[in-house]
């Protein structure tokens, strides 16, 4: 005799099984790549984090190359087929290990290769470094973002940096790289959600608008391997053919920062390089409305933000320097309101951070280490555009590979340049007449209380307005 609880039962099954139907019937189709440099400390942690999503990847392709090390023997144990279930919907997926050896256009051909073996077969695209580490539902958030609107051509996950587990430097590091990425992505968020760059450490992308782009600039290939940043112009020109491109407002990936002054200088020296390169007139005739391209305005924003930076310190320590000197100097209180902005400003992305530590709170609320880092970041800065300037020839995905490996010694330059500059000022206030120096401080001073007022009234802008609900 059947009981009327497993007539209940029965029925379960049967919704349950309509359920992976309908499902499997009306979701899209995504393929993961993961280009892999020299990547054996992080690249078990990638694939257990993917092969956990709530939602897998339909495949994950690895595309190992130039690699030295351990990682295509630790990627191989994971090749094959695998399946997870999640709130009765078994998903499957199988991963394939590719070893391409020696290729000279690094990521670029790394991606590139991916999408070969995946452009024919699936809707979207899925870019993951070798280094980032998804968070359970990325990829169904990512998903349902690029399905809820089709004129979306590109999600990007909201990035952090990874804590270090060791290293007073590392983790210095570590909460300035959090900072920067926080400050980052809430100004992505806050503009209406629209991304200018979909980075490449996780990032969703229809394959019809790469197969686009491909037609529309005459590319062999979605990734182009004469750009420093490739994913900034594989965005810019997403964005020129009419998709939009989003940063997602719940997929988070966290990944692996630079651990040393020379790495973090290698990475950032070729990041702004190449934003230059994009930004600068005339540069690339592939780029429609360059210079102000939608997609460029953040840049843009962002360099200047840095030459005001730039502008107000040098100039607060070369006219305080030369006011002592002569006994000239009289302290004024306004002089302690832009720092406490900055302290305002700093203190309120750490708090729109998911999962704030407290060396985040501390990094912002001792205003000493973020002054510290971003004078780190303006001497990438000013190193980028002088080789910009210079037009020295550089390859800045090797020089980034040399100073992970801890060789190299171009990190030191910005700082020995500012002590030949400050020597020769020094020497050339100290044989000025002293009428000279009283006419150059009155004029001087003047030129940077307003300066510094426009600048902190931006910051304090930033620091007031709402955040809507969203953490970074």
């Amino acid at each position: 005799m059947i009981t009327d609880r497993e007539i209940l039962h029965a029925d379960y099954l049967k919704v349950v099984q309509r359920k992976v139907v309908e499902k499997s019937a009306s979701r899209a189709t995504i393929a993961c790549v993961i280009p892999a440099y020299n990547e054996e400390d992080t690249i078990v942690d990638v694939l257990n984090a993917l092969l956990k999503q709530t939602r897998l990847p339909d495949v994950i392709h690895v595309v190992i190359n130039n690699t030295d090390d351990e990682t295509f023997y630790l990627a191989r144990e994971f090749a094959g087929p695998h399946e997870h279930t999640y709130q009765d919907l078994t998903y499957q997926t199988e991963v394939f290990v590719h070893d391409i050896g020696v290729n000279t256009d690094k990521k670029v051909g790394a991606l590139n290769y991916g999408f070969s073996q995946v452009c024919n077969d699936f809707d979207y695209f899925l870019g993951v470094d070798g280094d980032t580490i998804l968070d359970k539902h990325a990829v169904a958030h990512l998903e349902e973002e690029i399905l809820s609107d089709p004129r979306v051509g590109g999600v990007s996950a909201i990035y952090t940096v990874g804590e270090p587990k060791k290293g007073l430097i590392a983790k210095f590091l570590a909460a300035g790289q959090r900072a920067q990425f926080a400050a980052f992505n809430m100004d992505n968020l806050l503009r209406g959600r629209n991304m200018a760059v979909l980075g490449g450490q996780c990032s969703i992308l229809s394959m019809e608008a790469l197969k686009t782009v491909m037609v529309d600039n005459r590319q062999a290939t979605p990734w182009v391997k004469d750009s420093e940043v490739e994913d900034s112009l594989l965005s810019l020109q997403i964005k020129s053919i009419g998709y939009a491109t989003k940063i997602s407002a719940r997929a988070r990936a966290s990944v692996g920062g630079m651990g040393t002054l020379r790495a973090l200088d290698g990475q950032q020296v070729k990041w702004n390089y190449g934003a230059i390169d994009l930004m600068w007139p005339g540069q690339r005739s592939n780029t429609p409305g360059q210079p102000l391209h939608p997609n460029l305005r953040l840049r843009w924003s962002e360099n200047v933000s840095m030459l005001f930076n730039i502008v107000t310190r040098m100039g607060f320590i070369l006219l305080l320097a030369a006011s002592l000197s002569i006994g000239a100097y009289v302290f004024y209180p306004f002089w302690l309101i832009p720092p406490l902005v900055a302290v305002i400003l700093n203190l309120r992305i750490a708090l729109s951070i998911q999962n704030r530590s407290a060396r985040d709170i501390a990094f912002a609320l001792f205003a000493l280490p973020a002054e510290i880092y971003l004078w780190l970041r303006i001497g990438h800065f000013v190193r980028a555009w002088t080789k910009f300037f210079s037009r020295q020839q550089t390859d800045n995905w090797a020089a980034q590979a040399r100073a992970e490996r801890g060789a190299g010694y171009g990190f030191l330059m910005p700082a020995l340049v500012a002590l030949v500059i400050a020597a020769g000022l020094t020497f050339a206030w100290l044989n000025l007449p002293s009428n000279l120096q009283s006419a150059v401080l009155a004029i001087g001073w003047p030129i940077l209380y307003i300066t510094t007022l426009v600048q902190t009234t931006f910051m304090l802008r930033k620091a007031l307005r709402r955040h809507h609900g969203f953490k970074v």
